[in-house]
């Protein structure tokens, strides 16, 4: 069972652990909940949309177990599917992690910390430009505001702890991770003991799931039909997914985690499993401290800080803004230091720049981090514009809700391996074997499968671009390939 050797093992069990929980926990855990009451329209959906997110993640987290187990190298995922169906799949999962999905999850945290960072610094603002708009197209421009300025900082700044070594990044991991769990415990305890609202119990438990105040999926579908509850129930996903993944970051470090057969798949039932308690634990508070309509009609979509505005007026926009950019610094940390190691693995192959594929005086890929920190940055700076509002958006959010799609098929997909594998290779050393198989695993690709084929139904116009933007890696592919064959 091949390993890495070039890098240093230092990352432990807890070390491991608070990669899987840090690099889950955003930003989204305290907006999310707002777009899926309005999806779900009851208290009793909106907590079981959060249960299926929580056993899918748990399902996919518990199964990839074994593909650590078989294969603790640097670049995870990349390697999974390189070795269960073919370089090119694996390639394009690298491809897609690097264009959007790594990169711009990392400037979509640093522009939320800078976000909430203007809350208790007002100099900070997205309207407060040093370089105001500058339109390419009617619908596209680019700018720098002070929030965008703080973002990039925020990235330049990890990346540059993180070239010192690993010790660094996992002494910031572990702080900020270990105070964010803190922080999400702390407001579930002040929501439902300070925040208990008799109102809102009565009103959301007493009615646990009779629909009310609810959006359509689309026009003449919504949660008032059997078939229309699920279809919402699906496309609500799309929240609560992407609050919970990037827990499979901790693959990425295979190569620096100490016993790896062992700590990978123990830290990835921990990380996901502590994470996925306090999350629906979180969205209970909620419904203890508010009634569902204003969960629902949270100014900005901003759950927590309506609960915290409702047990410490005034306060409570100040503390949330606190607790996110704890979260978000956190959580970018995760992302940054992980990401590099898939696309150094990448490197190996001939299959990215190849300078990523050496690591340096510290013994971590350092020309990866700063190609990552370099698209991560710019990917801040373009705008989105709309004329009939004339409003600004940001591109990359649009790129995250098009790849939401695409990062759920390279799940299916890598766990689909799993059994691809347990047939190419039955005598392969597995020390850790997937929990349930075959049925867990099953279980995940069924259920991620459905909630898919919903999305590209009921969500074209944010999952086709995804799909897209994958097969767009499919000719660089083939490029790169002739290359190395050459």
């Amino acid at each position: 069972m091949q390993q890495d050797s070039e890098f240093k093992r230092g990352l432990g069990l807890y070390d491991s652990t608070m990669m899987v929980a840090g690099s889950m926990i955003g930003s989204g855990i305290y907006i999310v909940a707002a777009d899926m009451s309005r999806l779900v329209g009851s208290p009793g959906w909106l907590l079981l949309a959060w249960v299926v997110t929580g056993m899918l993640t748990m399902a996919g987290a518990l199964s990839y177990g074994e593909l650590a187990s078989m294969m603790p190298r640097a670049g995870g995922q990349y390697v999974y599917l390189r070795e269960a169906l073919s370089p090119m799949f694996g390639f394009l999962y690298g491809w897609t992690l690097f264009l959007v999905i790594q990169t711009g999850t990392i400037a979509a945290v640093g522009v939320a910390f800078g976000r909430f960072l203007g809350i208790l610094w007002p100099a900070i603002g997205e309207t407060q430009y040093i370089v105001a708009p500058v339109h390419i197209t009617e619908g596209y421009a680019l700018s720098l505001s002070t929030t965008q300025l703080v973002g990039v900082l925020c990235i330049a700044f990890l990346t540059w702890t993180n070239l010192h070594g690993l010790e660094y990044g996992k002494m910031v991991q572990n702080i900020f991770t270990t105070s964010k769990l803190g922080t999400l415990f702390g407001i579930i305890v002040i929501g439902v003991l300070l925040g208990w609202n008799p109102t809102a119990v009565a009103e959301n438990f007493g009615n646990l799931w009779t629909p009310r105040g609810f959006d359509p999926v689309v026009p003449g579908l919504d949660a008032l039909t059997t078939f229309g509850l699920f279809v919402a129930v699906c496309v609500s996903q799309t929240g609560s997914l992407f609050s919970s993944d990037a827990w499979n970051n901790i693959t990425f470090t295979a190569g620096e985690v100490k016993d790896p057969h062992r700590n990978i798949p123990l830290s990835l039932a921990f990380g996901t499993g502590i994470v996925t308690l306090l999350y629906i634990l979180c969205n209970v508070a909620y419904l203890v401290a508010l009634p569902l309509n204003e969960i629902q009609h949270a100014p900005a979509d901003r759950v927590a800080t309506a609960m915290l505005q409702t047990v410490f007026p005034g306060l409570g926009v100040t503390i949330m803004a606190v607790a996110i950019m704890i979260s978000t610094f956190g959580c970018m940390n995760g992302l940054i230091l992980s990401g590099a190691r898939a696309y150094y693995a990448m490197a190996k192959d001939k299959l990215f720049f190849d300078q990523a594929a050496s690591l340096n005086r510290a013994s971590v890929p350092g020309w990866a981090l700063v190609i990552q920190c370099l698209w991560a940055a710019l990917l801040v700076l373009p705008r989105t514009y709309d004329p009939a509002t004339k409003s600004y958006g940001n591109l990359y959010s649009n790129l995250l809700d098009y790849v939401v799609s695409a990062a759920l098929i390279f799940y299916i997909l890598t766990i689909g391996g799993i059994v691809r594998l347990r047939q190419t290779q039955p005598n392969a050393e597995r020390p850790y074997k997937a929990f349930g198989y075959p049925f867990v695993p099953i279980l995940y690709i069924l259920g991620a499968s459905a909630i898919l084929i919903v999305l590209f139904i009921y969500r074209a116009a944010t999952t086709f671009p995804g799909l897209v933007i994958v097969l767009l890696g499919v000719p660089v592919y083939l490029a790169l390939a002739r290359r190395k064959a050459a």
